[in-house]
């Protein structure tokens, strides 16, 4: 898993509650047995027209948010099932953090398996990053954040500052890119010792 320290992203601002991993990864693309490749489909009822074609309304297809890596959304964000492909398919898409005032359990915890920062901030603070997005569009340009998971703070260049919890075991492990399987991987000699202790044939590599 890809280590995260630091990250200076472009801001996609996604103006909608209640995002659902089926709205994130429509069922029909879980067909695949990799992690990656989902990108393609992320938001796909909402990315294209029934053409297939792009929809320029859509959010993320709007020059603001062109090769942006921090998503920023309102409360709830990835509620409905417990699908791991929606994170899959945002961090495929090329999104680091993603910023909202509260994240379904599951979701939230499937992020750091997934080498991405759920970041909740309060309301008001989540309401001002996204006058400052629509802002920084309106003039033509695009908006970015600065995440320090180091210091657990997100910042801009324009004096937005505000510090966010992470517990501190996931923080370290995103820290050091490690999910469950390199965790357990760390473990291995002890792991080989507790089987030659109870007689068992080593795991081949």
């Amino acid at each position: 898993m890809q280590p995260f320290t630091t990250h200076t992203g472009v801001v996609a601002a996604l103006d909608r509650a209640n995002v659902d991993t089926d709205q994130i990864i429509p069922k029909q693309f879980l067909k695949r047995i990799e992690r990656t490749g989902f990108g393609q489909f992320l938001f796909c009822d909402w990315r294209f027209l029934p053409d297939g074609s792009p929809n320029p309304e859509f959010e993320l297809n709007r020059p603001a948010a062109a090769g942006a890596s921090i998503l920023l959304a309102r409360r709830n964000f990835g509620c409905g099932s417990s699908r791991e492909h929606a994170p899959w398919a945002l961090a495929d898409y090329g999104f680091r953090a993603v910023v909202a005032p509260t994240f379904a359990d599951i979701f939230f915890n499937n992020c750091f398996q997934n080498g991405m920062v759920p970041i909740r901030l309060d309301e008001a603070d989540v309401d001002e990053l996204f006058r400052r997005t629509a802002a920084a569009a309106a003039a033509g340009g695009q908006y970015r954040l600065h995440v320090d998971l180091r210091a657990c703070a997100v910042s801009d260049d324009a004096g937005f500052r505000k510090s966010f919890a992470v517990d501190p075991f996931r923080r370290q492990c995103l820290l050091e890119g490690l999910d469950d399987i390199g965790l357990t991987l760390r473990q291995v000699d002890a792991i080989g010792v507790w089987e030659r202790a109870h007689g068992l044939p080593p795991v081949a590599g």
